[in-house]
């Protein structure tokens, strides 16, 4: 009897070892972001100016009247918190489909353009036109929508090609930077305060007629993606290999760019563009997960972890409060720096 017959077994029984290791390392991790999204959770509506115990907030949770905690906690705390968790796992869920399609860990909506598009929209609607806040969080949705067709279209030569998206995403973004600049530069004093809050991603006076629209978006479209997770993991091996394993490769691409841009708009309508969650979420859920498995849920629970803890530092952890998306962009600045010279130092051109 060869070799190959007798270790056969042997290296079978290895590769499902493996593969038990892994799913119980991935369920770990889950469960683990779980619960610490849980905590923070609990802590952002304990914890502020005015300190309540568990029992007084799982009574205004509730529905009861508690003094004191039923405005503070029912109606500031738990709006903010509810819009961290479910605009931060928006973000991080579209942005590691992103990443995950395109193979590049540079594929985010902050970096191709959609959250650009979406600012730009949103400038104008509040500096030129003078809508209101129910109108500007539309058109900051139509527009992301149409940017990333319009992405889409332009990077579209046989077939879409990752690094040829992101470079279109780019100069696409870099246009409509120049747009929101523009629109900043000629507004009135009172309208240029209102449109710096929304584009610095904010969850300031949070207030459940913007977290509604989001946590429904999410409860529609985040089914349709985890859906797609095995077609996505396929896509990872190229679009060759994928259609060769029955992924009809453009119809998956559509339908996961549609549910995750419109995450994404529905997130940044409610909160402004949270500065680098998209973008940061999927790696850091890759290095935690390690690798084999869909980085769907774990990035979506990263994203709203780090939105959780980063608004709550910007609350209270400086001597004044700054912006989720400001502590959001301190973190992510240098990532993408970093990022980008790991990638030139490995000979690619991205």
């Amino acid at each position: 009897m060869s070799a190959d017959v007798l270790t056969q077994p042997h290296g079978a029984a290895a590769v499902a070892r493996g593969r038990t290791r892994r799913a119980a390392r991935r369920r770990t991790v889950v469960l683990v972001l779980l619960v610490l999204v849980l905590a923070s959770f609990a802590v952002t509506l304990m914890v502020g100016r005015t300190f309540y115990s568990p029992g007084e907030v799982m009574r205004v949770v509730l529905g009861e009247q508690v003094p004191g905690a039923t405005f503070t906690v029912g109606r500031l705390r738990l709006p903010r918190a509810v819009l961290a968790v479910v605009a931060g796992f928006a973000f991080g869920l579209a942005g590691v489909t992103f990443q995950t399609m395109l193979r590049n860990p540079l594929a985010s909506p902050d970096v191709i353009g959609i959250s650009s598009g979406a600012s730009a929209a949103a400038a104008l609607a509040i500096t030129t036109f003078s809508l209101s806040e129910a109108q500007v969080s539309a058109v900051a949705i139509v527009a992301a929508l149409a940017v990333a067709m319009l992405v889409y279209v332009l990077a579209f030569r046989d077939g879409v090609v990752g690094t040829r998206l992101i470079l279109m995403g780019i100069g696409v973004a870099a246009m409509l930077d120049s747009v929101t600049a523009y629109a900043l530069s000629r507004a009135a004093e009172w309208d240029l305060q209102e449109a710096m809050r929304w584009l610095t991603g904010s969850l300031n006076g949070t207030a459940w007629s913007q977290v509604v629209p989001t946590l429904v978006a999410v409860v529609v479209l985040a089914p349709a993606l985890l859906w797609q997770s095995r077609n996505l993991s396929a896509m990872q091996l190229g679009d060759d290999t994928a259609a060769a394993l029955c992924v009809r490769v453009e119809r998956t691409r559509i339908l996961v760019i549609v549910a995750a841009v419109g995450l994404i708009a529905f997130a940044t309508a409610a909160a402004g563009p949270i500065a680098f969650v998209a973008f940061l979420s999927g790696p850091i859920a890759a290095r935690i997960v390690g690798p084999g498995g869909s980085l769907l849920v774990p990035a979506g629970l990263v994203g709203a972890l780090l939105v959780l803890v980063a608004d709550f530092c910007g609350q209270y952890a400086f001597g004044t409060r700054f912006p989720v998306g400001v502590v959001t962009g301190v973190l992510g600045a240098p990532y993408l720096v970093y990022l980008i010279i790991r990638t030139h130092r490995a000979g690619s051109s991205l």
